[in-house]
């Protein structure tokens, strides 16, 4: 028997597909039922193809996101509905005109008149009985306006003169005009389609803003439909530090005309003049602030959802970013007085030793002349191979003094500088305590720069992402859509790569479809107590780790070197079976995976004659071939490795045309911030990405890539690099 959940769902299914046209009905219905059994989405998207018609995590959050709006606003309706029902005043025309309602402002812009408010002027003049006469006056009388008023003067009502009737039926008049839904909705489209944003600083504000951050905003107009949200977010910033006024533009008159042309018409008489300034008032005190907040709300809420966005789509291609596998690592976490904190990792990122060197200033000439020696013997002691650079204080003359060091070497040895934005954060947090109990914290920022270089995944999910610092106005938006966003990003970064069960942190662990933080520590303590997991089905006896769980997560966590060779594949056990027959088709065995041999073999299938054959659908065929063809794949390692350098530049040594190859650090609205090797990264400018126009940076470039630059322009006093990366043409 269906569950009212479950009807639920399958009653939003064509709604949805109403707003989402692009996907079939049976699609959303299966990724609504899917999801109401306490499926995860990358479980869906990963194992669930042939139910969903191969939708991706990205079309999958859109239906779940579509249907929690439906959700919420069918809630709002229902509840709306009845508040007004009880006041006995729901009419069939309303009761319909609620129901066809398709997004909330339209059932609030309903609801308006109904709605309990505090008294106004409009509520007392009701109360003295003036409402007849409003509507009286609505019928447009030819003759005997006052005549008809001197009925209602009452002293003791506090109407005592004709003046104080129609001041009270021009405060309902306008109040009724305000709660107009009809007028709301025109008002509201007009104000969207020919309203301007405008922005003026405060008098006396200018001295406030000594570095003139909002300068471009101090005399500033844009038609609303067409604010960039970065501008939107900086005016918005500027307006809460009191330096910006902030307000919307429109011809009123177009909207006093639409008011007269809608109430009044073609008609004439005494009562038209009174009609119209109660229009004219209801617009200037209610119905303009009332859209100008609501319009102001909107660009806001549309700035900040495409903010979190872009922090979003940048967090995901840093996490994304190629590990530098297989090589020992020393991390360096510059600094002046405090001295230089080394820490070196082995090829799996265990860390192996610590040190202090003092190569800068204030420190003595004594320590300084100790640190060259003392920093090569580590290198050599270790055999480290690469070296990472935080990029914070002091990080300029670290990579001079790594750079001479490097030059001494008899063996190539690299260095990578890395940014650091978030490691203090998380060498102070209780993980970091717990994982590095005997370090200080400036130690532990070492061994996490040092791992950022051998696996970012695993040690960028220790940090909270909005401490990483690749987004745009991440401070400014809402902090728990910025949150719910992240998270996301995080599952599904750490889900497409699939994390060794046995070296896995908690911290990555309870990232993993189906696991939680308690579960994921439970793995872990599982592991040391009773020796590392030798098959996935061992799984299944780890406390709190339910079937439903383990069904989520198992395809996501690898067993490498374990018992069973498919548990180093994301092929799902559920899958085992027909994974074995097919090997026995072709007189193969498990043992085989990830051999050229089997690979041949495999890409010769006839795929529908095989799928037929062990019932299962094509694209689980296809993910079955992927998985034995490349066991323990990571897709990361198709991203640009990290670029490496033995050298270093400064600031003077750049000159323009001069060409260089750089990382790309952030992606924001207006271009990208390229990391060339000196301290300061180089922004190229949306106009610079390309020969051809660019409206979204991010479709050209993204964290992590490695691109060819030509300096543009350098200025050292303020420290600022142009860039571009349009070809240069010969003149």
């Amino acid at each position: 028997m269906a569950t009212k959940e479950e009807v639920t769902m399958s009653q939003l299914a064509e709604p949805v597909q109403k707003q989402l046209s692009q996907y079939r009905v049976q699609q959303i219905q299966a990724v609504l039922t899917l999801l109401d059994e306490g499926n995860t989405v990358p479980f869906i998207a990963r194992y669930r193809k042939e139910r969903t018609g191969t939708l991706d995590e990205v079309a999958i959050r859109e239906i779940e996101d579509e249907t929690h709006r439906l959700m919420k606003l069918n809630q709002r309706r229902d509840d709306v509905l009845k508040l007004i029902d009880e006041q006995g005043k729901l009419t069939p025309k309303l009761k319909h005109e609620l129901e066809q309602a398709t997004v909330l402002q339209q059932v609030e812009d309903l609801y308006l008149p109904y709605k309990q408010k505090r008294r106004t002027k409009a509520t007392i003049a009701k109360e003295a009985g003036l409402n007849p006469l409003a509507d009286w006056l609505l019928t447009f009388p030819q003759k005997g306006l006052d005549e008809k008023a001197k009925l209602f003067v009452n002293a003791d009502k506090k109407l005592p003169d004709l003046d104080s009737v129609w001041a009270g039926v021009h405060e309902i008049l306008a109040e009724t005009f305000s709660e107009r839904a009809d007028f709301r909705d025109s008002i509201r489209k007009y104000t969207w389609q020919h309203g301007e944003l405008t922005s003026k600083v405060k008098r006396g504000a200018k001295e406030k803003d000594e570095q003139q951050v909002y300068a471009t905003y101090y005399d500033f107009t844009q038609n609303l439909k067409q604010i960039p949200p970065y501008r939107v977010l900086a005016i918005n910033r500027g307006e809460r530090e009191k330096i910006l006024t902030v307000g919307i533009d429109v011809d009123a008159t177009r909207i006093l005309d639409y008011g007269h042309s809608r109430i009044v018409g073609k008609r004439q008489g005494p009562a038209v003049e009174k009609i119209d300034a109660a229009f004219s008032d209801a617009y200037k005190r209610f119905l303009g602030p009332a859209i100008e907040r609501e319009l102001r709300r909107k660009i806001s809420d549309t700035a900040d959802t495409h903010a979190i966005q872009v922090f979003g789509n940048n967090l995901y291609h840093l996490l994304m970013q190629a590990p530098l596998k297989g090589k020992i690592v020393m991390g360096f976490d510059p600094a002046y007085r405090t001295g230089c904190k080394l820490a070196i990792m082995d090829e799996s990122g265990r860390f192996l030793t610590k040190q202090v060197i003092y190569p800068h200033k204030p420190a003595s000439q004594k320590l300084r002349d100790a640190a060259g020696p003392e920093f090569k013997k580590l290198i050599e002691k270790y055999h480290v191979q690469m070296i990472a650079i935080g990029n914070g204080t002091a990080s300029r003359e670290s990579e001079e003094f790594v750079s001479e060091i490097l030059k001494t070497l008899d063996h190539p040895v690299y260095y990578v500088i890395v940014n650091e934005a978030g490691a203090s954060v998380y060498s102070a947090s209780a993980n970091a305590r717990a994982e590095f109990a005997d370090l200080h914290v400036e130690e532990r920022s070492a061994v996490s720069i040092g791992r950022r270089l051998q696996d970012p995944l695993a040690e960028l999910i220790k940090v909270d992402p909005k401490a990483i610092g690749v987004g745009q106005y991440q401070h400014d938006v809402p902090e728990k859509e910025l949150d719910e966003q992240l998270d996301r990003v995080v599952e599904t970064a750490v889900n497409q790569v699939g994390v060794n069960v046995n070296t896995a942190s908690p911290e990555l662990l309870m990232h993993i479809s189906g696991l939680t933080a308690t579960t994921a520590k439970n793995i872990v303590k599982f592991r040391n107590e009773k020796g590392t997991f030798v098959d996935r089905q061992s799984l299944k006896d780890v406390p709190r780790l339910g079937p439903k769980a383990y069904q989520q997560a198992v395809g996501f966590l690898r067993i490498i070197d374990g018992s069973n060779p498919l548990d180093n594949t994301d092929i799902h056990p559920e899958s085992y079976a027909a994974t074995r027959q097919l090997l026995e088709s072709i007189d193969e065995t498990a043992k085989e995976i990830g051999s050229t041999k089997l690979q041949q073999r495999l890409s010769k299938l006839d795929k529908t004659k095989v799928s037929q054959e062990l019932n299962i659908g094509d694209a689980t065929l296809s993910d079955i071939i992927s998985g034995l063809s490349k066991p323990g794949r990571d897709m990361r390692d198709s991203m640009p490795a990290p670029l490496l350098r033995q050298d270093v530049l400064t600031m003077a040594d750049l000159k323009p045309g001069m060409e260089l190859q750089g990382t790309v650090r952030n992606v924001i609205d207006f271009g990208a911030f390229v990391d060339i090797g000196v301290k300061q990264d180089g922004l190229v400018h949306i106009s610079q990405l390309s020969d051809h126009f660019v409206s979204d940076p991010s479709t050209v470039v993204t964290i992590g890539d490695i691109v060819t630059v030509w300096v543009l322009d350098v200025d050292e006093e303020r420290n600022r690099i142009q860039l571009t990366m349009r070809r240069k043409r010969d003149k």
